[in-house]
């Protein structure tokens, strides 16, 4: 994350900033942040316009900071279930990665929100973009250490690919509207791990 960013742990929010980044991100989430006012934001949470200048000073530092949140969640959602399968073959782990995406968008119908919100604000300043990108940064890299555990040549090159697949499977089930990308891309994977299986444990 860059120092520009803010983080929901950087600070203490106030119970009203807490409705707010709630609200915000449901709202952000379900209807797009174009099409979500602050003045929309500050009703559905029972606050003013006034109070959401106060604590977060705009509206695009809120969207940075409701991508920040929503990163931390998933961030946090894949490491528990990584952590369930410690001494599990290489494989699996790296497998369960696909399974634990697939399980958090279940039931989410706008899919990817960062897929999504990089549609409206990518190509601009916006603070939010520093967020996406670290979230992205941080799944390559989580692909490439899982990658280690194996007897790939090029572990590196491996996570990379294992990464472009999860990406692609996450596309194609936000924009592409396929309900099974991400179940093809953990097939995908599966077949580009078989050479690479290794038995030997995870790396502690």
């Amino acid at each position: 994350m860059t120092e520009t960013t803010p983080a929901p742990s950087a600070r203490r929010l106030t119970p009203a900033a807490e409705r707010l980044l709630s609200t915000a991100g449901e709202l952000f989430y379900d209807r797009g942040i174009g099409a979500v006012g602050v003045d929309l934001i500050a009703e559905t949470a029972g606050t003013t316009k006034k109070t959401l200048y106060d604590r977060f000073g705009s509206k695009a530092v809120l969207v940075a900071m409701y991508l920040q949140r929503r990163a931390e969640r998933w961030h946090a959602f894949v490491t528990r279930r990584l952590d369930e399968l410690a001494g599990r073959s290489p494989a699996e782990r790296i497998l369960a990665v696909y399974d634990a995406l697939e399980e958090w968008q279940a039931g989410r119908s706008r899919g990817c929100a960062f897929v999504n919100a990089y549609a409206e604000i990518g190509g601009s300043d916006h603070p939010g973009l520093p967020v996406i990108r670290a979230d992205k940064q941080w799944t390559r890299e989580l692909f490439v250490r899982l990658a280690r555990d194996t007897d790939a040549d090029d572990p590196e090159r491996l996570g990379i690919q294992l990464h472009l697949l999860y990406e692609g499977g996450l596309v194609a089930a936000t924009a592409g509207g396929d309900p099974d990308g991400v179940r093809h891309a953990r097939a995908a994977a599966a077949r580009l791990l078989d050479p690479h299986a290794a038995n030997r444990a995870p790396v502690s």
